[in-house]
């Protein structure tokens, strides 16, 4: 018989259509939060990861996701990608309340009205007293810093209390599904 007559190796040999194909956010966001679970974090572990990820991942600092990450991620013995992952995620949330709590750092650390945070007043101190700009810009960040610190201890237990159980869950099925194979 040539090859050619050679009828193909059906993948799923019961005739079932297959599975189609998985969303973005299953790929990207659930499976990698799936495949850490199994590699043996606990569901604690897992929810602690979570919580501080979405905290982390709203600092208002540009640039500095990844190393306050990792430091935490290392110190409490948690798994560094998936933190990574998570805080990575949440960009787009740090991008929407970092000018908030700027001008909220900044009125926290004593800026009037009449030296607020606003684009115009930072271009023109830029180009007039360069020195007026970067400590408007120092004492809004310090501020931003105070808020984002005081806000991130509710969240995260709220987080961590809230995804515990979920984790415990997911683990119980998982363990299920093996022990019925």
């Amino acid at each position: 018989m040539p090859s050619s007559a050679i009828p193909p190796v059906s993948e799923n040999p019961e005739g079932a259509a297959p599975a189609p194909p998985a969303s973005w956010w299953r790929r990207r966001v659930v499976a990698p939060l799936l495949n850490v679970l199994r590699q043996g974090l606990s569901p604690e572990q897992l929810a602690l990861t979570v919580a501080l990820g979405v905290v982390i991942g709203a600092i208002p600092l540009m640039g500095a996701i990844t190393t306050v990450a990792t430091l935490a991620a290392l110190r409490l013995r948690l798994n560094v990608a998936a933190l990574q992952l998570i805080s990575h995620l949440m960009t787009p949330l740090q991008l929407l309340i970092i000018i908030p709590l700027l001008r909220q750092g900044a009125r926290l650390m004593g800026n009037t009205q009449e030296n607020e945070l606003t684009l115009e007043r930072i271009r023109y101190l830029f180009a007039n007293d360069w020195r007026g700009a970067l400590q408007l810009l120092w004492r809004a960040e310090v501020g931003a810093m105070v808020i984002w610190l005081l806000g991130s201890i509710p969240v995260v237990a709220l987080l961590y209390f809230a995804l515990r159980p979920v984790f415990r869950r997911m683990a119980k099925r998982r363990a299920l599904r093996q022990q019925s194979q």
